[in-house]
């Protein structure tokens, strides 16, 4: 996320004297032999992310015009019981809201994470495009800024050593998650 989206979204949001400062800033790219306009129908279509995504297995929209700003996707995750398995994250299946943030075809579509309020979180996930030699460029990120939630609830028992512990392995998960999935949306869309 850029300084000036940054700005924006916190400007959507009404919020006053937020650090700039990421918990999770995160990312993964690969080149993509097709163009950025079919990437983009490709990753703004949200019930198809169980193809790509490590815990996402699907879900639907709920609210709005699919893959519009504003738009609410209801999103079905699953995580196996070793991932991070010291840590008291959410194991199994559970379902979270997101709310597209940002849909600019052929070159960036993002979402933020709903707390169980419904309020936004700064928890964005995005996929950005650019053209390419003989295609285009995925870049898939996760930033969070401010605790979410369930971070919140994660690390509320947790002495500083295991914060900082909790915070490392799970930027490796995220790391690890994000190239696993550009390299699977590269897949399904180079099979089309």
């Amino acid at each position: 996320m850029t300084d000036t989206e940054l700005e924006n979204f916190k400007d959507s949001k009404n919020l006053e004297n937020l650090e700039t400062t990421a918990l999770f800033q995160v990312s993964a790219e690969t080149h993509v032999r097709a163009s950025a306009d079919e990437v983009y129908a490709t990753v703004s279509d949200l019930p198809r992310s169980g193809e790509w995504s490590v815990e996402c297995t699907g879900g639907q929209w709920v609210e709005g015009t699919p893959a519009a700003v504003g738009a609410v996707f209801r999103g079905e995750n699953h995580r196996p019981a070793d991932v991070v398995a010291w840590a008291p994250v959410v194991r199994g299946a559970w379902t979270t809201d997101s709310e597209v943030v940002a849909a600019e075809p052929g070159r960036s579509f993002r979402w933020a994470i709903r707390d169980s309020s419904g309020r936004r979180q700064e928890s964005v996930w995005s996929f950005d495009l650019r053209a390419a030699d003989d295609g285009c460029v995925l870049v898939h990120s996760f930033w969070m800024g401010a605790p979410t939630e369930g971070i919140r609830g994660i690390t509320a028992d947790m002495a500083a050593h295991e914060k900082q512990r909790f915070f490392s392995d799970w930027t490796a998960k995220l790391t690890a998650d994000l190239a696993a999935t550009v390299h699977r949306i590269k897949q399904a869309v180079e099979r089309t």
